[in-house]
């Protein structure tokens, strides 16, 4: 503990850190700030029954993801969510548009066309929620709350104009604190927004288990103890790696290559447990909200008890599909995202080879069938989490909004992003010679 304390006082030593630090708190401050402004023409005392909305269920999750601000009717009520959508239809007709295939190999400047093109099928995907968005405040919100008039026209253009510029400048504080800051833009304005519900959940939760009597102070701490538990589970999720061992031939004096096994340059190629992330999750609670809305254009009895099985985000059928969901979408995933085919040339072509396995397709085909090997329990793992907060919430009684943190995407993502961030961190100290804050030692010496 007193390592990483002196490794905290290490950052403010180090002022190109320090600056990136204090300007990426400070773009985050200004997220923050811009998820308390209301729409104009939204009178934010009437909010209570949009507040009710998003208290539980699906419109909870929405609301996580953008910090409060869905719930405050906030100029980035949209968040940067329509920012990772387009991000992952970019990402998915990558595998079937030679242009984009071809933007892909072209290093730094296809990577800026592709860039340029999600921020434009952003904008696209912002104009479609945006009349959704304030249709939903239609339906919740009274008349009255609507300064400017019921289906005032000039609210409705106004207001999507504003949202579609409120997600455009949380795209661009994202990408700022990526350039300018420090760890990734937008995974950081996506976690500070979930940790924004953090401590009112609890608050939620200790007023219900302690104020209430509902399982005591002894019940609490147990939750407190169970979630640290599920953290560090989910820590273990992320960092999981199965080193495969390299060798690279070793260059003679004489120019020639020599393939010694006691004398070339080892290394290992680490394939992760859980390649994907939290992406199949994602893709899995998209899935999820199709049956409801398909069973809901019927009125017969059937298709309502569809509608209430899968409406409900902690019941049995929801979070059995779920899991199975996810344990598909983390094999798709995991195929497009690991191309073992180019890593297997891309190491022939450096001149490397893991031992006891020929060059070329052999060792194509034994990183897919490691990778195989290894998604099977990182996917029923991924699954477990995604859907533990059903368990707690069913089993513990905690509360929904509490529950929403001991799994799922929120965890995994506060968890991804977290380590980002400190690996970023602990790369600067360790590059000036300090101790690093995720890993003990004596501190090295700089070189003269």
């Amino acid at each position: 503990m007193k390592k990483f304390f002196e490794a905290l006082t290490n950052v403010w030593k180090i002022e190109e850190l320090k600056n990136r630090i204090l300007i990426t708190l400070g773009l985050l401050l200004v997220y923050r700030f811009g998820a308390q402004v209301t729409l104009p023409g939204i009178d934010a005392t009437k909010l209570g029954g949009l507040a009710t909305q998003t208290d539980q269920g699906i419109g909870s999750i929405l609301d996580m993801f953008t910090g409060g601000a869905f719930s405050q009717a906030s100029v980035f009520a949209l968040g940067i969510m329509p920012y990772i959508s387009a991000s992952i239809v970019v990402q998915l007709m990558g595998i079937a548009v030679p242009y984009l295939q071809k933007l892909q190999k072209d290093g730094e400047s296809g990577r800026k066309k592709i860039n340029q093109i999600t921020r434009w099928l952003t904008i696209a995907i912002t104009l479609v929620q945006g009349p959704g968005y304030i249709y939903n405040l239609y339906r919740t919100l009274p008349s009255e709350a609507f300064l400017l008039g019921f289906n005032s026209f000039s609210f409705l253009f106004s207001a999507v104009v504003i949202l579609v510029t409120g997600t455009i400048f949380a795209m661009w504080l994202g990408e700022k604190i990526t350039d300018k800051g420090i760890g990734n833009g937008i995974s950081l304005l996506i976690m500070v927004g979930i940790i924004a519900r953090l401590p009112q959940a609890f608050l939620q939760e200790f007023v219900s288990t302690v104020k209430q009597d509902n399982g005591g102070l002894v019940l609490l701490v147990f939750e407190i103890i169970l979630w640290l538990l599920v953290i560090i589970a989910s820590i273990l999720l992320v960092m999981a790696v199965r080193k495969i061992p390299v060798q690279y031939a070793r260059r003679t004096a004489g120019g020639d290559f020599e393939q010694d096994m006691m004398g070339g340059n080892r290394q290992f190629i680490p394939l992760k447990l859980n390649a994907s992330g939290v992406m199949p999750i994602i893709f899995a609670q998209a899935i999820m909200f199709i049956p409801a809305a398909i069973a809901g254009l019927s009125k017969s009895e059937a298709a309502q008890s569809v509608t209430g099985a899968f409406s409900d985000m902690f019941g049995f059928w929801y979070n059995f599909v779920f899991a199975l969901l996810i344990v598909v979408f983390t094999y798709f995933y995991t195929a497009i995202t690991v191309p073992t085919n180019k890593m297997a040339d891309d190491l022939k072509r450096s001149g490397g080879f893991i031992p006891g396995i020929r060059p070329g397709i052999e060792t194509s085909d034994f990183l897919d069938r490691i990778m195989s090997l290894i998604t099977l329990p990182g996917s029923l793992f991924l699954a477990l989490i995604a859907v533990f907060p059903a368990v707690v919430v069913n089993l513990m009684g905690v509360q929904q909004n509490w529950g929403m943190f001991f799994g799922g995407t929120s965890l995994l993502i506060m968890v991804g992003v977290a380590i980002d961030t400190m690996q970023q961190i602990n790369s600067y100290l360790l590059n000036r010679h300090y101790d690093g804050l995720m890993k003990s030692g004596k501190n090295r010496k700089a070189v003269a």
